[in-house]
């Protein structure tokens, strides 16, 4: 995979026409990384064919461009970054939006389209969601308000290690309002074009829609994931 990795880096680079040009850019090349877009079956007839299918391709764009911005971040000349203006900062910026985007879009598809979508109440998810918001009631209560409230962002049930308990959260774009050390376990796109050419303008209905069909078993996987993250931080 390492090889791999190397090659495909290779590859990118050379169709930006970068080529190292020392030791030290060598060295940054060596650390980058590339990332490939799965490809999603998502059985929901909650969502057309048209809308899984462009989505999908959205996705592949995300991973796409981050892998270019990686590849460019490479050769990059990093002594004349500043907070003005300069390619540096302009790629690194990019970076976080690209790879926000491509990783919560992957974790949003896994974590939906579950046609037998039950949750039970001796589940590890169930007690950690009654336990931090009172109720489950109350939890679904608060995620769809993040929902309605997000703009062109997502809802996001995420396990905060500071505070050592989960709590939703309004995403705005790909990174706003997120507060650092929260680590994602529930995500649902609400970029329009998630919902509009479905929906239109009724976020609500896909709200209710795409919730009826939550993946509990990937979402546990991830609640025992990063409980073992919560207990190796505190």
């Amino acid at each position: 995979m390492k090889d791999l990795n190397k090659e495909i880096r290779k590859v990118i680079r050379e169709s930006l026409g970068k080529k190292p040009r020392n030791s030290e850019t060598k060295k940054n090349l060596e650390e980058a990384y590339v990332t490939q877009a799965k490809k999603f079956d998502l059985t929901t007839e909650l969502l057309s064919e048209k809308s899984k299918k462009a989505h999908q391709e959205l996705f592949e764009t995300y991973v796409s461009t981050l892998n270019r911005v990686s590849a460019e971040l490479d050769a990059v000349d990093r002594s004349g970054a500043n907070s003005d203006d300069s390619k540096f900062r302009s790629l690194k910026i990019d970076e976080t939006f690209n790879l926000n985007a491509a990783f919560l879009h992957g974790l949003f598809f896994e974590n939906i389209s579950d046609p037998q979508s039950q949750l039970t109440m001796d589940s590890l998810t169930f007690m950690r969601l009654e336990r931090d918001f009172g109720t489950f009631d109350a939890w679904q209560q608060d995620f769809i308000a993040c929902a309605m409230s997000a703009r062109n962002g997502w809802a996001i049930t995420v396990y905060n290690v500071f505070l050592n308990r989960y709590m939703n959260v309004a995403c705005d774009l790909n990174s706003l309002n997120v507060p650092f050390n929260a680590y994602p376990v529930i995500v649902l796109d609400m970029w329009e074009h998630s919902y509009y050419r479905d929906y239109l303008d009724d976020k609500k209905t896909y709200i209710f829609a795409m919730m009826k069909e939550l993946d509990w078993d990937i979402i546990e996987k991830r609640l025992k994931k990063v409980e073992k993250i919560g207990e190796v931080l505190k």
